[in-house]
């Protein structure tokens, strides 16, 4: 059972620069944290782009989608960014593509050592192999239908719209 892993940016990947105070773009964390997770799932990972959420555009996410559409693998995690992932799950729910789609993210980045990065990747891991078909956000330890949950900015987490 291969997973696809798409690689958008977001927190997850950010670094810090120690001189100016800065979060930066370098390279994704995510071959990295899989190792350091002992995971033992087939999976590829392809970097679509490295963007803080904020930042994408509905081409952004266009290019997301068409990337799911034409992968060969019915299983795919996306790394995101959590400011908007709600909109990426939204158009990715209504695109209806009969694949298992879990995205995730991170509020802290991988690099600063307390990251949840590590724990929500894995909660991914186990969601995609295990839900059926149909578009997830894995945040916290939970999972969440893409048109039932929302990020609760005062909390910093995501919670179910209804329950």
């Amino acid at each position: 059972m291969a997973i696809r892993i798409f690689v958008t940016g977001g927190t997850f990947d950010k670094e810090y620069n120690e001189i100016d105070g800065n979060l930066f773009f370098k390279d994704t964390h995510i071959n990295e944290i899989l190792k350091l997770g002992r995971c033992k799932v087939e999976f590829t990972s392809t970097t679509l782009m490295m963007l803080d959420s904020l930042e994408m555009t509905e081409l952004d996410r266009s290019t997301i989608r068409d990337n799911c559409t034409r992968c060969a693998e019915n299983r795919i995690i996306i790394t995101h960014g959590t400011d908007t992932m709600v909109e990426t799950a939204t158009l990715l729910g209504q695109a209806k593509l009969n694949k298992t789609i879990i995205l995730t993210g991170a509020m802290i980045p991988f690099k600063f050592g307390s990251s949840d990065g590590l724990f929500n990747l894995g909660c991914a891991v186990g969601f995609v192999q295990s839900l059926p078909a149909g578009v997830y956000i894995a945040m916290n330890g939970r999972v969440f239908n893409w048109d039932n949950v929302a990020k609760n900015r005062k909390l910093g987490e995501f919670e179910a719209l209804r329950e």
